[in-house]
C-alpha cells in the first residue's frame, strides 16, 4: 500500500505566508537604496553625466521633480534583490572605504525595510566632484529666479 504524497510546507518568510504574499515593486527598492546611499557622507550625486544633466533640466521645469532613484538600478525577485549604483564622489574621500560604507548601509536599509535579501550591491563611480563645483543634484537657480 502506498501512502499519498504530502506536500512539504514551505517555510514562511517575511514576504510570504500561508495567508498571502507580499510583492515589492522595483521602484520601491530603488528609492530605498538611493536614499540610503545618499545618507553616506562623500556621495556627491548619482548617475552618469547625461542623466545628471537631464535631471538638472527636469528640476528647473515648473512642476518637475528630482528623481530619487536616478543612478540606481535594481533587479527584484520574490525574496532577493540586486542593486547597481552609479555615483559621483566628493574629492578627497577614500573611494574604497566609501564603497564599503555605502554597500553596508544600502544592504541594511533595503533588508530592514523590505524583507528582501540583498545579494549584491555594485557601485560604479563615474565622476569626482571637485571643491567649489556645484552639486548636480541641487542646481543653483539664476539670481533673477530666486524668491525674495
Amino acid at each position: 500500500m502506498t501512502t499519498p504524497a504530502t506536500s512539504t510546507p514551505r517555510p514562511a518568510s517575511e514576504l510570504g505566508s500561508a495567508h498571502g504574499k507580499t510583492t515589492i515593486a522595483d521602484a520601491v527598492v530603488s528609492k530605498v537604496a538611493g536614499l540610503a546611499a545618499r545618507e553616506i557622507p562623500g556621495v556627491a550625486g548619482f548617475g552618469g553625466s547625461a542623466s545628471r544633466a537631464l535631471g538638472a533640466i527636469t528640476e528647473r521645469i515648473p512642476g518637475g521633480r528630482s528623481s530619487s532613484n536616478r543612478g540606481v538600478s535594481v533587479e527584484v525577485g520574490e525574496t532577493q534583490a540586486a542593486i547597481d549604483l552609479t555615483i559621483v564622489v566628493e574629492y578627497g574621500v577614500a573611494i574604497a572605504g566609501l564603497a564599503t560604507a555605502i554597500r553596508a548601509h544600502v544592504i541594511s536599509a533595503v533588508e530592514q525595510m523590505t524583507g528582501l535579501q540583498v545579494v549584491e550591491v555594485n557601485i560604479d563611480v563615474t565622476d569626482l566632484q571637485l571643491p567649489g563645483d556645484e552639486s548636480d543634484d541641487e542646481p543653483r537657480q539664476p539670481e533673477s529666479a530666486r524668491v525674495r
